[in-house]
């Protein structure tokens, strides 16, 4: 019995030193530079600690390609969900919800987006996922688009934290009003067209822009949310062929599934800008498959109660042919000189110097008028604020936290000063 005593706090010491060193080493093998030094590589061949009761154990199987995914050397910001109150839900998705959340030691207000690891694992999502982290991380510059504060994982979760905006969703008020008059479209058209033009110029293509991932700030101002569907590095004349997008906004070569490129996302503002004028997308239909067949057969057509330029402007953007779609030459700058948009002064635009046409009138944080009751009311679950017990995590959430390596992130220390 005095053996066993005196063996307990021990095991419990030594349990806590070999997770230290788990994660000394996982820190190393992430750092690139440090990876190359030889005493170092002969190092982590041998340092791969075990607990004694598992030694024994079938060593499980490596993870799968799709899940050996490692963005290199991320910065630690320590966090945790137990550094937030979570107060409303804000937002749900396919692997998970967006709640409101105040931070306890700074008091800020962010929108923290929350994912279940085992849903994001079993739709074979984990790489959509991280390039979604990846382009996050190259947001910061741009007044349009959602801003990543960091991010972190639990080992069934990630957090994404991200600015709150809380003006509502483009869809939530079109909704509610049906449609725009056309100076307030042009504005958020322009305010979009801005987004997706530096979108590009990173050779970034959105390809999933409808009015639900189009948010209202505070102000009234534009701000783009949700990358998801994000591909990254495609060049000015560089195509992809993944099938994805929502039905009512695909352009034709996706539903031929034909290679695409960057003129895709100006099909997609086509299609909102014709949504804000007239109520519905272009070509829609209740039935899917008809929508479909609309899209790629029939002609465009347009209402006489639009100006001159916003007709040449949709006929342009909605041409079925994306060679001979505007801003198929010369990308967003056939689209910033275009006549609609000739009295937008683009310098004022990104500036935030011109005044929305529509202001939310929120009150503060707590102000949630322009989300959906359907969230809104729902309980935040407890789950969302608990780290699991290390003790019951199972070999599947452990198999989860390698598929997600590098995913935490924090801005470097000088974007405080």
């Amino acid at each position: 019995m005095r053996e066993e005593a005196l063996r307990s706090p021990w095991k419990a010491f030594m349990k806590q030193r070999r997770m230290g060193l788990n994660d000394f080493i996982q820190k190393l093998a992430n750092n690139s530079y440090a990876c190359k030094h030889p005493e170092v590589q002969s190092y982590l061949k041998i340092s791969q600690p075990q607990e004694p009761e598992l030694m024994n154990a079938n060593p499980s199987p490596p993870p799968s390609p799709s899940q050996q995914i490692n963005l290199g050397p991320s910065s630690n910001p320590h966090a945790k969900p137990s550094d937030f109150h979570f107060l409303k839900v804000i937002g749900k998705g396919s692997f998970g919800k967006v709640l409101l959340a105040r931070h306890k030691a700074e008091e800020a207000f962010y929108a923290v987006k929350v994912l279940q690891k085992k849903a994001i694992l079993k739709k074979k999502e984990e790489k959509h996922i991280m390039s979604e982290r990846n382009v996050l991380l190259k947001n910061v510059k741009h007044p349009f688009l959602v801003g990543l504060h960091f991010s972190f994982q639990t080992a069934d979760k990630l957090y994404f934290v991200l600015d709150y905006i809380n003006g509502g969703e483009l869809f939530y008020h079109l909704q509610r009003e049906r449609c725009f008059l056309e100076p307030r479209a042009r504005f958020y058209a322009a305010e979009i067209a801005s987004a997706l033009g530096y979108l590009h110029s990173l050779n970034i293509v959105y390809r999933d822009l409808k009015p639900e991932n189009i948010l209202l700030d505070s102000q009234g101002h534009i701000v783009l949310t949700d990358f998801g569907l994000c591909k990254e590095n495609i060049e000015h004349n560089g195509t992809t062929s993944t099938f994805c997008g929502t039905p009512e906004y695909l352009a034709p070569e996706v539903l031929h599934k034909q290679p695409y490129d960057r003129t895709v996302d100006w099909w997609c503002l086509g299609a909102v800008l014709y949504e804000m004028l007239y109520g519905l997308p272009p070509f829609y239909s209740r039935n899917t498959a008809e929508m479909y067949d609309n899209i790629l057969n029939k002609p465009l057509q347009l209402k006489p109660n639009i100006t001159n330029s916003a007709r040449h402007l949709l006929e342009g953007l909605l041409q079925k042919d994306r060679t001979k779609r505007l801003g198929a030459k010369d990308d967003f700058m056939e689209i910033k000189s275009h006549i609609f948009f000739s009295l937008i002064n683009w310098d004022d635009l990104i500036n935030k110097k011109i005044t929305p046409p529509f202001n939310p009138n929120v009150s503060g944080p707590s102000d949630l008028r322009h989300f959906d009751p359907e969230f809104t009311e729902e309980p935040v679950p407890s789950s969302i604020g608990r780290s699991p017990d290390s003790i019951l995590v199972t070999a599947s959430v452990k198999e989860a936290a390698e598929a997600f390596l590098g995913f935490s992130y924090a801005p470097p220390m000088d974007s405080f000063l």
